[in-house]
This record gives C-alpha cells, sequence and structure tokens, in this order.
C-alpha cells in the first residue's frame, strides 16, 4: 500500500507537471476550410437557393413492398431460455414484424411526422433537411425574448426523437418564472446529420464530425441565426461540442446529455486511477453511487461496443444486409433502444423496449431509414469520423462557450463531472437526473425539457 500511495501522490502527479508543461495551454483551434460532398463539382453546383418545403410521402409501390418483405422474412432461431443476451430476441421479433405489418398504422405516423414544418436547402453540394418550429408571437411581444436552438440526433436516431420534446419547449415562460425581465421562447431547429433521415448523404469520402458541425453552422446562418443554443446527445452531443469549439461566437450556450471527455489526456487518465483506489477523492457521494469501476466499465464497453467496431472499419458490408431486410433493419436498430435504455434490459423478453417507447413510436424511427435507405450512410459516420484527423486534433480544443450537462444514470457510457471538466471549462449547470437513459429525449422528454429551460434561463441571467 504505501508502494501504491507513491505512486499515486507522488509520481502521477509528476508525470501531470511533466505533461502539462509541455502541452498544457498550447491547443490551438484547427484551421476550417469549407467543403464540397455534392456529385457536381463546386463550380457547377454552388448555387445559394433559399430553403424549400419538404413532406415525407412514402408511395403505395414503397409500401406495397415492404409488406411484401415482412410476409416473406426468415426468422433465425433462438435460443431456449434466453431474453436479450445474445442480441434480439427471434421470438419478439416476430411479434414486432407481425405488428409492423398488421398493426401499425403508417398514415397516422407520417402525419405526425408532417405535423412540423419541414424543409430542404442544398449546402456544400448536398440537401439538408430539417424541421423548423417557430413561436407564436404573443400579444404583448416587446416583452418576449425569443432564442434558437438546434437539437441534433445522434445512430440509430433521427429528428423524430425530439417529436415529444419539441412542444415542451416551445411553451413560453413568463419573466415571472424566469427571474428575468422578459419571458423566454424557442425557435426549435432540428437538422438530419448529412447521411441520416431525409438529408442527402456525402457523395465523397472523408465527411466527419467537424465537417457537420460547419454546415449546421451554415445552415442556421441562414435562416438568419448568427448566435443560437445547440443540444445534443450521441453524434449529437459530439456534433454540437465541435460547434461550440469551432465557432465559440456563434454559440450562446451549449447543453448535453451524453458530453464526451478528452482521450489524450494524462489528467483524465490520471483521475480516474485515482479514483479508482480512492473514489472519495475525486468523485462526489452521488458518482460514487452512480459509476461503475474501471474493470465493470471496460467489460461493459467490450461487450456493447462490436456495432462500433464494425461501422467504424466495414459498414458497407453489413448495410447490404439491413438495407435489403427490413425486419434486419429493426433487430439491429431496435436492440439498441433496449440496451441503451439500462443494462439489465437484456434478461427481459422484450428487451423491455415499451417500457421505454412504445411499438409505433420506434417503428416510427426504423420507417424514416428504410423509407430513405440510408443505413448504410449512417453507419459509414462512424468510419469517417474514427478515421479522421480531426478527431484528434480537436480532442485537446477545450470548450469554453457556457455549458450544460443532463447526466442521465441509465447512458451507455457514464462520466463523471470531474472528468468532464477537463475539456467543458465552463459548465453553468449540471443536473445529475434521476431516470433515463441514452435517449433521453425520446424517452424522458420531460426530464430533459425542464433542465434546457433551466440552463438557458442560467445563460441569459449571465448577460
Amino acid at each position: 500500500m504505501a508502494v501504491l500511495k507513491l505512486i499515486v501522490f507522488v509520481a502521477i502527479p509528476i508525470a501531470i507537471s511533466i505533461y502539462c508543461y509541455t502541452n498544457c495551454g498550447k491547443e490551438e483551434i484547427p484551421k476550417i476550410e469549407d467543403g464540397w460532398w455534392g456529385r457536381d463539382s463546386a463550380e457547377q453546383g454552388a448555387v445559394d437557393r433559399p430553403p424549400v418545403p419538404f413532406v415525407v410521402k412514402a408511395s403505395n409501390a414503397t409500401l406495397a413492398d415492404l409488406r411484401s418483405r415482412l410476409e416473406n422474412t426468415r426468422f433465425p432461431s433462438s435460443l431456449d431460455g434466453t431474453a436479450f443476451e445474445y442480441g434480439l430476441n427471434s421470438d419478439y421479433l416476430r411479434k414486432v414484424v407481425s405488428h409492423w405489418k398488421d398493426t401499425f398504422n403508417w398514415d397516422a405516423q407520417q402525419a405526425k411526422l408532417n405535423a412540423y414544418p419541414q424543409f430542404k436547402v442544398n449546402i456544400e453540394g448536398i440537401d439538408i433537411h430539417f424541421v423548423r418550429i417557430q413561436p407564436k408571437k404573443p400579444s404583448n411581444s416587446a416583452n418576449e425574448k425569443t432564442r434558437a436552438i438546434m437539437l441534433i440526433h445522434g445512430w440509430p436516431g433521427s429528428y423524430w426523437e425530439f417529436y415529444k420534446l419539441i412542444p415542451l419547449l416551445m411553451e413560453t415562460e413568463s419573466g415571472d418564472k424566469t427571474n428575468l425581465k422578459e419571458s423566454i421562447s424557442f425557435e426549435v431547429i432540428c437538422p438530419s446529420i448529412p447521411g441520416y433521415g431525409f438529408s442527402e448523404a456525402p457523395h465523397k469520402p472523408g465527411f466527419d464530425g467537424v465537417d457537420t458541425a460547419r454546415i449546421f453552422v451554415k445552415l442556421m446562418k441562414k435562416l438568419g441565426h448568427e448566435k443560437f443554443y445547440v443540444q445534443g446527445g450521441d453524434w449529437g452531443a459530439m456534433i454540437s461540442t465541435n460547434m461550440a469549439q469551432a465557432y465559440p461566437d456563434n454559440i450562446i450556450g451549449v447543453h448535453l446529455n451524453m458530453a464526451p471527455i478528452r482521450m489524450r489526456s494524462l489528467g483524465v487518465f490520471a483521475r480516474q486511477l485515482v479514483g479508482e483506489i480512492f473514489p472519495s477523492l475525486i468523485y462526489s457521494p452521488a458518482e460514487i453511487r452512480i459509476r461503475s469501476s474501471l474493470k465493470e466499465t471496460f467489460f461493459h464497453i467490450l461487450k456493447e461496443s462490436g456495432y462500433m467496431h464494425i461501422q467504424a472499419t466495414k459498414p458497407d458490408t453489413v448495410a447490404a444486409s439491413l438495407n435489403d431486410s427490413p425486419a434486419g433493419l429493426a433487430a439491429y436498430i431496435l436492440e439498441k433502444f433496449s440496451t441503451w435504455s439500462g443494462k439489465e434490459n437484456i434478461h427481459c423478453p422484450d428487451g423491455c423496449i415499451t417500457k421505454h417507447f412504445t411499438l409505433d413510436e420506434v417503428l416510427t424511427n426504423v420507417m424514416i431509414y428504410w423509407l430513405a435507405g440510408n443505413i448504410g450512410s449512417s453507419m459509414r459516420f462512424y468510419k469517417e469520423q474514427f478515421g479522421s484527423e480531426s478527431l484528434l486534433q480537436w480532442d485537446g480544443v477545450p470548450v469554453v462557450v457556457p455549458s450544460g450537462i443532463s447526466s442521465f444514470p441509465h447512458e451507455l457510457i457514464y462520466h463523471t463531472r470531474s472528468l468532464i471538466e477537463l475539456k467543458f471549462l465552463n459548465i453553468v449547470r449540471y443536473t445529475d437526473q434521476p431516470r433515463g437513459g441514452h435517449f433521453a429525449a425520446f424517452e424522458v422528454p420531460e426530464l430533459l425539457a425542464e433542465d434546457i429551460k433551466a440552463f438557458v434561463r442560467t445563460v441569459e441571467s449571465l448577460k
């Protein structure tokens, strides 16, 4: 134990000091250059056009083909006495396919998707799809402050995840409640990441999160917003972080429900090591109750990251099967909505999916991938991101804009505040949520909405 304490209290601080002397404070914002991702050359296709309205509409032929494929599904067999321990259980998949084929009302779900105004606009050669909801002008508009906020989804989600969150954000809060002179209302913009939803996929290799961040800032400027808030989880959290890093003059504040931490940081490693041996020196009592040991975290990530390795290396191979089989696509996506909403869900016969969502809700998300035929391009984003030099270039760039972190107990990977603070230097609100997992906007929209509103109130009060 004496040797261990010597390592912890002497060797590690010396190593950190040396590292900081040679590295800290030297992070520079990498140069950002415009890209072009369309089939045509930039000279041929660079025409500045305004956004055009978009409506989701599946043709009768497409729906008939889908039904035929569902009717002819070849189901694999499941092991006796298993639930979701081996992935999505085939017995449950039969129930999902039966519901999809015979009960699921696509017309009703399509109407819900079209309930909010949708648009497309060409940026850097590709059509970007987005939802835009503007506040209704109140009778006393002089006392109302409107702030634009962009909500960014991740994988295997879509902009549909935010449809329960949007109406909660659109509820104007009075100045009395916010302790501000003006009431606050939101203009909400929900884009589809290029290659997701109904956004066109890049036609050239190399499109990563920083490119997405640049395009989304351009989108907001096209909509007349030089300054705005941004919120996201999963890939949306990474893209939001890149936007805050690269465009701090445009981002008023960034709110995340899955905050990334620094990867190349001796400080992160040292805190994790010390926290493993002496938790109370690093973590709060609440964090100690929630966090897992390094060993548990390692094996959990090992069990749950197989998909990531495939998608970060050979995404097009598995895409061939998923793009051809709606049942296979549903199994691949719904398994994530099970496991990423709680570790213990693998022991439920139905993966506890309907404990957190309705089948119609998750199948609507699957339908977006099926209709757009873009499961391949959505998975390809992993290869582009993890194979990109920008991933490491931006890793050490701190986030200095006001930040809000909403930490959900059943998130796929739980990072403590002490680790997050090494990257986010201006956290003005941090919330340990009582329930919820990876798909917070979809599962517990009321908790996320209230935290976003409270975060914005805090930032506005600092001005």
